[in-house]
Order: structure tokens, then C-alpha cells, then sequence
């Protein structure tokens, strides 16, 4: 009997789920001059040293050791000598990998890399280019409890210094083609650094749109059938070289793992094929996807605590710029969750709609909504002249005032009593409207109504028309008329700070006519 269940022990150690996980570690270099390095990690330049590279080293172990994954792709890492230091490292501090590969393309400043739990049967590179610059795709075969499972190790070309769409599909081609020369059962992951937004084939910037809106993400990848993102009730039927993009697990808000300028973007991903949800060998476990959130990832103000550079030196303080993104996978089939059918569908629904809810579970796509005002990158918007309007809250980049358009909402908020909309997308422009029947007087007193060729009384901060007393906000405090002025509010905006009031935007938007 003792004999039997020592057999059997291996199969206790392995009846739990692994955990998958990916993180761009941003720039972690030895001290050594290679030649290939960036500018800002040359040695004994930039405050780039021993001593700042360990520091770096001891950051990038304690995020590893905390995530605590069983199958890990890096991005970011220099060359193999610091990989080798970092796998020590871990070691010593009791998060030991025991497998490892790493790419290793000639004159790169970075490569990709992956530890592992799991024993490594053999790796192979994908080569992009030839050019130094354009990285290598790391493929490598695992032996996970007996079945085999291939990563894909992916770090694409960024969106800055000149980083258009069809570099990223050059990669997303290498890719596609060797997965379709796998085996039709072969199971695999693809995670990395896509630098491509999950929903790319909507967002993506005209700047860098040199593929007539084709995307590596999207389009070879095939994450997106007819233009809409792949669902995972879709994923049991779909053909080979289908891909489900794990981002649509979590709330719209919680899609995030890297901050620019303020900007959240999801430019990492675990991307997953039929063969996670067949229900044999290895199957992804549902609703597992996540973003690690660890809190000393995170400056005091909510900002991601990437690794300190200011004013031309290393601070020796920080982690990276993104955040890791891990996922379980089991032996188990896979349990399909059939509520995401209706959740995950986008429906068209008027604006009035967006006032019954606090918050959306899914987006919504307002049709025919006329842009009747629009100061910056805040407008707002209604799709008919009798209808609720609603104010589009730093997301108005784009559209144009007068035009209508099909919209898509991925954010709503309650900003002390003003309901706004704080994410869209914009579907599709149309023709453009007539704003006169768009505009309402002091009757409808209700928010986000735009206010036009009204004439009072200014007194602290206040209008005086007729026998109303009316609230008003300059936007610019400098714009704010002397006490008893006599103006006309040409356009204003009827928001609401805590109570009803009207908001002027800019000088144009009034005049005084009395002081």
C-alpha cells in the first residue's frame, strides 16, 4: 500500500493548476559595455552602474518571486549573462526555475526569455529580420504533467519612433505561419508585448495606420472574425489559427497594464487557440485571467511604478512600466461559462439608457449621436433634439462638432451628480446636422443640455435672468466678469458640480455687455 501511493504522489504534487505568466521588465542590463546597449545603460554613463544594476536585479526578483508563476515570458532582458544573474538571484532568494531559454539575436539590445518549472524538450527562435533592432520570437516546448505545451515569447515593435502598424504585422505574419504548420492538436500560448491595444482594429491611431486599419493583433492573428473581437463561447467551434484574447475576462476598467501620458493600454497579452478549450490535455481555466496589482507596484498617487529615470540618471528606485499578466491552466476540461454569450455582445441603446445605470458590464453602442458642442477634448452629445444629451468627458479626440456618429461606450461615470461618458471609440462618421433644433433655452433646466444667447446679470457666481438665479462656472478663472456685469452667454454648457449650473468654456463663448 505504501508502495502504491508513492506512485501515486506525483499526481497529488500535479493536481493543482499552473499558473502562465508574461512581464516586460523594462530594460534590465548587466554592467558590462557591449556595444549594443541603449544610450542610458552604457556603463559609468547616465548613472548606470554595478551597484544600480543590482538594485534593478533585486526589483526585477522580488516582482518574479511575488507572482510566483510556473511558466514565465520576460521581455526587456539585455542578453543571457543577466539572465543567468537573475535566475541566481531568484534562487537565492527561494524562487527557483529550474528551465530557462532565451533568444539570442545578434547586436539586439534586448532579448525575449522565458523560466520555467517545467522541463524545456527543446526551443527554436522565429527570426522577423535580420536587423539587429526587430526581435526574435522565442518559441519553447514544455513537458507540463506529461503533456506537451508550446510558448510563444513575443516582444513586437513599439508604437513610438516611427513604430507603424505593418512592422507589427511582420511579426504577427512570422508567427501565423508557424503556427499553421503545427500540428492541428498541438496545444501552445502566445503572450509578450504585443505594443497593440486588445481592441487594435478599433482604436488604432491614424498616425501610425499605414495598413488601411489591418492589424497584426486583429487580422493575422485572427483575435477578431468580421471585425469583432472573438468571443470564448466562439472558441469550441472555431477553425485552427483562431485566437481568444484573454483582456475581454475582466471588466472594461481593470484593462490595463501599462500607463503613458495618463493613457492606459494594454499592450501585453496571453493569447489562447481552440486547442485551451477543447476539454483534452491542457485547457485554460475560466475567468483565471488577470493583471498582478502587487501594491508596491504603484506610486502613492495610483501611477505604475516604473523604474526611476530623471533628468538624464538612474534613481535606483522603481520596477517597470508594465505591469505582469498571468492566467491558470489546468488538466481538467475547461468549463465554459455560457453567461458571456450575452454579456460580451455589444447592443444598441439610446443615451437615455446610460442614465438607469451606475456602470456598464458591457459596451454599448449609441447610434446616430450628433456631436452639439464640443470645447477640447470634452463634447457633448445627443441623438435627437428632444432627447437627453450626454458629456463625453476627455474622450472627444477626433470627432467634430456638427457631424453624427456611431459610437461605441466603454466607460460611463458619476462625477458629483454629472453623468458622463469617460471611454468611446468612434465606429463610423456621418453626415453631418443642422445644430439649431439641438439647442435648448432656461426651460429645459436639466444636464447636459447646451444653453444658447442667454442674458443676465453676473454676481458672484451667479446669473441673474429675469426672476432666476442660476449658478455659473468660468472654466478659466480669468475669464470670470466683474460683479453686476451685464453679458450674453452665447453657448453654455448645463452641467452639474453637486447642484444645476452653467459652464462656460472659453472668451468666445460670451460677451459682457455692461460693466
Amino acid at each position: 500500500m505504501r508502495y502504491f501511493l508513492f506512485l501515486l504522489l506525483p499526481l497529488f504534487l500535479f493536481s493543482k493548476p499552473f499558473k502562465v505568466a508574461t512581464y516586460n521588465v523594462e530594460n534590465l542590463f548587466d554592467a558590462n559595455y557591449q556595444g549594443s546597449e541603449y544610450e542610458e545603460y552604457i556603463p559609468h554613463k547616465h548613472n548606470w552602474n554595478e551597484r544600480m544594476m543590482q538594485i534593478k536585479l533585486n526589483h526585477t526578483a522580488e516582482v518574479i518571486c511575488d507572482l510566483d508563476a510556473d511558466i514565465l515570458g520576460l521581455q526587456e532582458v539585455e542578453n543571457e549573462y543577466i539572465f543567468k544573474m537573475l535566475q541566481k538571484r531568484l534562487k537565492r532568494v527561494g524562487c527557483e526555475y529550474r528551465y530557462d531559454a532565451i533568444t539570442h539575436k545578434k547586436g539586439a539590445p534586448i532579448q525575449v526569455a522565458l523560466l520555467s518549472r517545467f522541463p524545456v524538450r527543446k526551443q527554436k527562435e522565429l527570426q522577423v529580420s535580420i536587423s539587429p533592432r526587430v526581435r526574435n520570437i522565442l518559441e519553447v516546448e514544455l513537458d507540463v504533467k506529461g503533456n506537451v505545451l508550446t510558448v510563444f515569447v513575443n516582444h513586437w515593435k513599439s508604437k513610438g519612433r516611427k513604430g507603424v502598424e505593418s512592422k507589427r504585422i511582420k511579426y504577427a505574419k512570422v508567427l501565423q505561419k508557424r503556427i499553421e504548420s503545427l500540428p492541428y492538436n498541438k496545444e501552445y500560448i502566445i503572450l509578450g508585448d504585443l505594443n497593440s491595444n486588445y481592441n487594435v482594429h478599433l482604436t488604432l491611431d491614424k498616425k501610425i495606420n499605414d495598413t488601411s486599419g489591418k492589424t497584426g493583433l486583429g487580422d493575422i492573428l485572427h483575435t477578431t472574425i468580421n471585425h469583432t473581437l472573438v468571443q470564448e463561447y466562439q472558441m469550441q467551434s472555431v477553425k485552427k489559427g483562431i485566437h481568444y484574447n484573454t483582456w475581454q475576462e475582466l471588466p472594461f476598467k481593470q484593462r490595463w497594464s501599462h500607463k503613458f501620458y495618463g493613457n492606459k493600454s494594454t499592450l501585453d497579452h496571453i493569447l489562447l487557440p481552440s486547442n485551451m478549450f477543447d476539454s483534452k490535455g491542457i485547457d485554460y481555466m475560466n475567468n483565471s485571467f488577470r493583471v498582478f496589482k502587487a501594491p508596491y507596484l504603484f506610486t502613492k498617487r495610483g501611477y505604475i511604478n516604473s523604474w526611476g529615470y530623471k533628468n538624464g540618471k538612474h534613481m535606483a528606485k522603481g520596477y517597470s512600466d508594465h505591469l505582469p499578466l498571468f492566467a491558470f491552466f489546468d488538466t481538467k476540461p475547461y468549463m465554459s461559462d455560457r453567461s458571456k454569450e450575452i454579456s460580451n455582445r455589444v447592443v444598441s441603446k439610446p443615451i437615455e439608457y446610460l442614465y438607469t445605470v451606475e456602470d456598464l458590464k458591457h459596451p454599448i453602442k449609441l447610434e446616430d449621436a450628433a456631436v452639439v458642442f464640443k470645447r477640447g477634448n470634452h463634447a457633448v452629445v445627443k441623438q435627437t433634439p428632444w432627447g437627453r444629451g450626454i458629456f463625453l468627458f476627455g474622450c472627444a479626440k477626433g470627432l467634430e462638432e456638427g457631424k453624427k456618429y456611431d459610437l461605441l461606450v466603454q466607460s460611463i461615470h458619476n462625477y458629483k451628480g454629472l453623468k458622463e461618458i469617460t471611454d468611446i471609440v468612434k465606429l463610423k462618421a456621418k453626415e453631418g446636422v443642422s445644430l439649431h433644433d439641438f439647442y435648448h433655452t432656461l426651460k429645459e433646466m436639466r444636464e447636459n443640455e447646451i444653453l444658447k444667447d442667454i442674458v443676465g446679470i453676473y454676481k458672484s457666481r451667479n446669473l441673474y435672468v429675469n426672476d432666476k438665479k442660476i449658478p455659473i462656472h468660468f472654466k478659466n478663472k480669468h475669464l470670470i466678469p466683474p460683479n453686476g456685469s451685464k453679458i450674453k452667454i452665447h453657448y453654455a454648457h448645463l452641467g452639474y458640480y453637486k447642484k444645476i449650473e452653467l459652464v462656460v468654456y472659453r472668451k468666445k463663448d460670451f460677451e459682457i455687455l455692461e460693466r
